[in-house]
């Protein structure tokens, strides 16, 4: 079998085609509010920002994991909307999306906001835990924060 090749993309919301937008939006909607059952509005507005950052992954055609990085006040960067398509699952995508991530953030302080399950992941690429474990949706969350190597 051969060995799939995995593509990496980054883009801003201008730099993004209609299709590909969709493409992504619709696999965030899937996981987060369909499978996830979080009715919330996927459609914050802050995927519109300039200083917002999309990042994914496709084997060529079908995008495969995804998240964000927007630029919060004063130089912090917030990964959120992180996920891996449930097709994909178990491929190591989420580990090669938080390499490419990190990259991109470079030496700013990051934050994300875990699901709870996945603080030891996180952990692996040097976030620690920055507060109380909170309830949102109905599924547990732990704020967390990579700073910059001194």
């Amino acid at each position: 079998m051969p060995q799939q090749t995995i593509e990496v993309h980054t883009a801003t919301f201008a730099d993004l085609d209609t299709r590909t937008f969709h493409d992504l939006l619709k696999l965030r909607i899937d996981v987060f509010v369909v499978e996830q059952e979080c009715p919330y509005p996927e459609l914050d507005g802050r995927d519109l920002e300039p200083g917002t950052r999309h990042l994914w992954l496709t084997d060529g055609t079908v995008p495969l994991a995804y998240l964000r990085i927007l630029a919060d006040p004063g130089g912090v960067a917030r990964i959120g909307r992180v996920l891996v398509a449930p097709y994909a699952r178990g491929g190591g995508h989420a580990g090669r999306l938080m390499t490419e991530a990190l990259a991109l953030v470079g030496d700013r302080p990051c934050v994300l906001e875990a699901q709870s399950y996945l603080v030891d992941f996180y952990a692996r690429y040097g976030f620690t835990v920055s507060g109380p474990e909170y309830v949102e949706d109905g599924i547990p969350h732990t704020p967390m924060r990579r700073d910059p190597a001194r």
